[in-house]
């Protein structure tokens, strides 16, 4: 047991330095074939959508900086805060996103990840006024979901086609 929990840090340690290098096949490599992953953004990913999700966002990330802290981890169970900070492309505002993330490890390997952040407070920074004004309404937080799913199926579809790269970011 002993053994599992620092290795489960060790692998959370190594997700984020990998994030924080851009390095998305490092961090496709932490998780399970089967792994699940949701925050309060991109909800529900399974598989192979997880890692294509960590990919669009590594590729697109134009001045990413990343910084962890706080890892623990006891038996199959994990935990770690984070903070980014980057302009979000679709409007060019910056935004400072602190996240909590918890996760579940089965055969070494991440098998459910969750974060939890504040979309009111992340839409307040990237939508600027509108987000001040409606980003705490389901309506708005839905559509936020909506163009971010849009957004990776896109991906995952051009990731899909021989000879097409990324799709430029929204």
């Amino acid at each position: 047991m002993a053994e599992d929990t620092a290795a489960n840090a060790a692998l959370i340690e190594r997700f984020y330095g990998a994030f924080a290098r851009r390095d998305h096949e490092a961090m496709a490599s932490c998780y399970a074939p089967y792994a699940r992953f949701s925050d309060p953004v991109f909800q529900d990913l399974n598989g192979d959508e997880v890692r294509a999700m960590w990919r669009m966002l590594c590729e697109r990330a134009i001045d990413l900086e990343l910084s962890h802290s706080g890892v623990r981890a006891e038996g199959d169970r994990g935990s770690a805060h984070w903070d980014a900070d980057y302009t979000f492309t679709a409007t060019s505002r910056r935004v400072h996103n602190e996240i909590v993330a918890d996760f579940r490890f089965r055969d070494g390997l991440i098998a459910e990840h969750r974060d939890e952040f504040d979309l009111w407070r992340w839409a307040r920074q990237a939508l600027g006024p509108v987000g001040v004004l409606l980003g705490w309404s389901p309506p708005v937080q839905s559509r936020i979901r909506g163009q971010a799913r849009e957004n990776l199926d896109r991906f995952i579809a051009g990731e899909s086609e021989p000879g097409s790269g990324p799709t430029p970011a929204a």
